[in-house]
């Protein structure tokens, strides 16, 4: 990791040296790709958001607008949705991030008090770095082709982790040309939007070479179709396994945020990695140890 290992988000600081924040994800969506609208009212996508802390994410991140084609949504309606959230979850310690890609609600939900904005167009929209920069907020920058909600079919590339890292580098550019400093980009390079298995398998493969940009390298693998693919035509509520096993291969290669849907067994599966790697201690020592059980 490079010196930018070590980011104060938020209430938090990482040293992602040593450490991986578990993202959990609450969508107030009436059609989500994972709990198909059963957070959608308000007060069971707070109550999602305060069991996810309570079970061990350090992030909640905030939908409300799927990133998958369709109409689009207007400002007010997608500020309605996330705006309320962000300010339930004032003072919970957790970092929390709205799931956007349009400045003026990126500029409400930072008003509100949200700490970074997870923009899964890549900043398709100049004007976004703006907002972000002048909220003083940390920005997701991800890897995605198509123009917002709309579809891409059949993405091809001649070596997609290459063209994913060199978008990535000239959108670290064009943010800091607008006034977002480096220490408040993370990176993602965007598992299945507009890629198909092949592509994120391979993405996974070579994760490295993405961390190897810089900044703080998200992933989004969470019960994703190239999981399912891979596993055998899995539904999306039966790739717990193949999701976490990714999960800690791209820790592996360099990940340091992991967007979930399981909060509980993500965490689980990070700390464990965490304390096979020496950075952190366990929980507690008894077995064979001195008055302990054998």
């Amino acid at each position: 990791m490079s010196e930018s290992a070590l980011r104060r988000i938020g209430p938090r600081e990482f040293d992602f040296s040593r450490q991986v924040a578990v993202m959990a994800i609450v969508n107030r969506t009436p059609d989500s790709f994972y709990d198909r609208g059963a957070t959608f009212a308000l007060d069971r996508a707070v109550e999602a958001a305060q069991v996810a802390i309570a079970e061990g994410a350090d992030w909640i991140d905030i939908g409300g607008a799927r990133f998958a084609p369709g109409p689009p949504i207007p400002v007010d309606e997608e500020a309605g949705r996330v705006v309320p959230i962000v300010e339930a979850l004032a003072g919970s310690g957790a970092v929390i991030s709205v799931d956007t890609f349009q400045p003026e609600v990126a500029r409400r939900a930072i008003d509100a008090g949200a700490h970074v904005i997870n923009d899964t167009t890549g900043i398709h929209h100049p004007e976004m770095a703006d907002v972000v920069a002048a909220g003083q907020a940390t920005i997701v920058i991800t890897h995605s082709l198509a123009a917002p909600r709309t579809p891409h079919p059949n993405p091809t590339y001649a070596d997609v982790v290459a063209e994913v890292a060199a978008f990535l580098r000239a959108r670290i550019d064009l943010a800091r040309a607008h006034g977002v400093p480096e220490e408040r980009i993370v990176i993602d390079p965007g598992h299945d939007l507009n890629k198909n298995t092949l592509h994120s398998l391979e993405l996974t493969r070579r994760l490295d070479e993405i961390a190897a940009i810089g900044p703080p390298l998200l992933v989004a693998l969470s019960n994703k179709d190239f999981v399912g693919e891979s596993l055998g035509h899995r539904d999306r509520r039966d790739r717990l396994a193949g999701s976490l096993a990714a999960a800690v291969y791209c820790i592996g290669r360099g990940a340091r945020i992991v967007r979930v849907h399981n909060v509980r067994e993500t965490v689980d599966a990070v700390r464990m990695v965490e304390a096979i790697e020496g950075w952190r201690e366990p929980a507690f020592l008894e077995h064979n140890t001195p008055g302990g059980a054998s």
